[in-house]
Formats: structure tokens, sequence, C-alpha cells
């Protein structure tokens, strides 16, 4: 494994504004050879595609080559992925059509570590439909989420168990495969309707090679800009057959397929600007050898292991500051670290490490995990996130702006 991160620096032109970019939970940071693919698709004729001329062609053969990224990215077939503006309104539309054939007394289980865009289209189309929504909730020692609790959660009732991959708040990993083999030994309802595994893993694909498979998720979520892409997002659905038996959200009464799910022209030069982001990651181990699968899983383990120890780094120099306390101690986690100091508020803890040139995320703690821990009653959370571009020393530059407090 070889993980090169002067030589990654450099494939990102943003980050020569001189900051410390440790803002890694609203995005990444986007490489030139995705703002490069994304603007040589706007100079070119692009068309909807469909027709026989180049354009139209063109068009085409863009959004064949979002499915395929995609579809590498996670171990799936490119039939299964739907595109979209991103996870919040993919979700939406994903609930709205599952939950079409919901009666009284349906159940959805949702998670503490997930982001609101995961957890309120579930609780509308279950309120919709007379049903009930169960929360699983975290250890507030570890943040984790036990799987255990899912055994009492779920019922020949439940229909959608939806769950993060990776806090977006706090870091902590779930235990997705664990969880998803209880809900797949489920007993078949009367109806013969088995339960789906809804996992979003927006937080977690930056960091982590992801196996559709292997994690056991019946739809999985991403989001591009998670990882520096443009901002555009994906449903990938393990059996894609699945998409023609839900109904349809397209405008397109002959849509088939994925896009069954999609509304409207794709944004061909955005879904340019992905398939651009998705080899940024396939390449991130410069000895990465193979099809895109096989760099992309090697990649991902290069940056596993690189920020595994960076983000070791940055928990015990933050607990090593005086009226510093990280929130959490998984034993898996994503390099995403939630902070408070004693006697600031996260606002005003920002903008004095700006003051040093340095850019973190402030959450007001008063949602999911973060309020169950208290969040909103000590003025808020600091959150942390690593890039692949992040460095040792931006991280001592954060430790030493925070000691000056």
């Amino acid at each position: 494994m070889s993980f090169d991160v002067a030589r990654v620096r450099g494939l990102v032109p943003a980050l020569g504004d001189g900051w410390a970019h440790l803002d890694g939970p609203t995005g990444m940071q986007i490489p030139e050879q995705v703002a490069t693919a994304v603007s040589s698709a706007l100079r070119a004729p692009v068309s909807r595609p469909g027709g026989v001329f180049p354009a139209s062609k063109r068009g085409g053969a863009i959004v064949e080559a979002a499915r395929r990224a995609i579809a590498d990215l996670v171990g799936a077939d490119p039939k299964g992925v739907v595109l979209g503006p991103g996870p919040a309104p993919l979700i939406q539309r994903l609930a709205d059509a599952l939950s079409a054939d919901w009666a009284l007394g349906d159940e959805v289980v949702v998670s503490r570590l997930d982001d609101l865009a995961n957890v309120a289209p579930w609780e509308r189309a279950a309120q919709r439909a007379g049903g009930r929504l169960r929360t699983a909730e975290i250890d507030v020692e570890t943040c984790e989420l036990p799987s255990w609790q899912f055994d009492e959660l779920l019922g020949e009732r439940t229909r959608v168990v939806a769950v993060t991959a990776a806090c977006p708040a706090i870091g902590v990993r779930t235990e997705v495969a664990a969880i998803a083999r209880k809900v797949h030994a489920l007993p078949h309802r009367s109806t013969g309707v088995e339960p789906l595994m809804v996992v979003d893993a927006s937080a977690a694909a930056p960091y982590l090679p992801l196996d559709l498979e292997t994690m056991g998720a019946d739809v999985m979520v991403l989001s591009a800009a998670a990882w520096g892409g443009p901002p555009v997002g994906a449903l990938v659905f393990r059996t894609p057959d699945l998409l023609d038996r839900l109904p349809a959200a397209s405008l397109d009464s002959s849509a088939r397929g994925p896009e069954r799910l999609e509304l409207g022209d794709a944004p061909w030069a955005l879904l340019a600007g992905l398939v651009a982001s998705v080899d940024y990651l396939a390449d991130l181990d410069d000895t990465a050898e193979g099809p895109r699968r096989d760099r992309v899983l090697t990649s991902m383990s290069s940056v596993r292991a690189h920020q595994d120890e960076l983000t070791a780094y940055l928990v015990s120099e933050l607990r090593f500051l005086p009226g510093v306390m990280v929130i959490g101690d998984p034993p898996r986690r994503i390099p995403v670290v939630a902070f408070t100091v004693a006697g600031r508020t996260a606002r005003e803890v920002a903008e004095r490490v700006a003051e040093h040139g340095v850019c973190v995320v402030t959450d007001t703690g008063d949602t999911g995990a973060l309020e169950v821990l208290g969040g909103a009653e000590v003025g808020g959370v600091v959150r942390v996130g690593l890039a692949h571009y992040t460095t040792r020393a931006e991280i001592d530059t954060l430790v030493s702006a925070l000691a000056r407090l």
C-alpha cells in the first residue's frame, strides 16, 4: 500500500489558499480532474439521450458512465444505480415510493446516529400510512449503536430499517452487516413482503472500501460531494429488479429501471465530474492496478490505514489539552471527531481557530446523537473531519490554536 499525501495535495487546487481545511464533514475540496471534467462537459455539445445525433449519444454515454462509476465504487450492478441531486431528495423519493403500499401499523426503524436526512423522510412516510417510527439508541459512553437492540426493535411489521454506515456528526461506524443479518432473518409477513435495509454511506464512502453485498444493504445512499465530487448523489439497489416494482417518480411513463426514480434531465456536466471523482478515488494509491473496482479497493484500503493513524494522533492530542472533551470513544470510526471546550461555545472556538487559518465545523447539538449527549446545553459542538489531503502539520496547527484559548 502507498499513500502519498503530498502528491494528493497537488491534485487539489483549492488548497493553495493556505488554510487548513479540517471541515471534511461538509464535503471535501474538489480535485482538478473533477473541475476539468465538469468544465469540459459544459463546453461540449450534449443533449438528452435517445436521439440519433452525436450530442444525444454523448448525453447517454455520460449517464451510463456515471452509473458504472458508482457501481465500481460499491461493487454493484450499474442497472441498480439511480442518479440524483443529493442524498436528502433521493431518500425522500425512495421513502415516498416504498411507502405507497404501507398499511396501518407498519413500522420503520431508524437510528440516533443518522443525519436528519435519513430520518425525517421515513418519519413522514410512516405518519402518512398510520405507521410507527422506532429509534435505535446509542451507548452514551462510546457513542456506538449496539446491534443487539435490533432484536427488540424488529418485528413482523417492519418495512424498512434505515441506518448510517458512519455517523457524520461524531465519526462512529455502525455494525451494518450485523444489523443487516438480523433484518434479513426476519420471518416473512403474511403479505410476503421482506423488509429492506437502507444504508446511508455518504459519510463513510470517502474513507472506507465499500461492498454492497458484504454490508448486506438492499439500498445504499451516496453523496459525491463528500469525497470531493460534484453535488450529486446516488441510490444503489442490490437487486435492480426491485426498481420496476416500485411506483415511478419519473414524469416519463415509459421509464424503466433506475430512470423510474429519476426526475427531469440529467445534469450532464456534473455527472461527468462524478465519473472523474470516482477515478480520483481509484488512483489515490498510485500503485493500484487492474480494473477500476480493484483500484478503488486498493486505494481506499490505503486511505483507511493512513487516516486511522492521523485520527489516533488527533484524538490523543485533543485529549491532552485542558478543557477539551472529545465526544465518544468508539473502537471503529471514520476520521471525524467532535469535541467541546469548557467555557466556550462552538462558535467562539471556530472563530478563534479561524484566526490561525483553520477551518472547522460547528454544530448546534440539538439533533440526533448530539442532542442525546447534551450538545446544545454546552453551546454546541465543534466537529473536525480529515480529508485525503490532511497532514499532521495541519492537525498541529489546530491543536496549537486550541491551546491558546
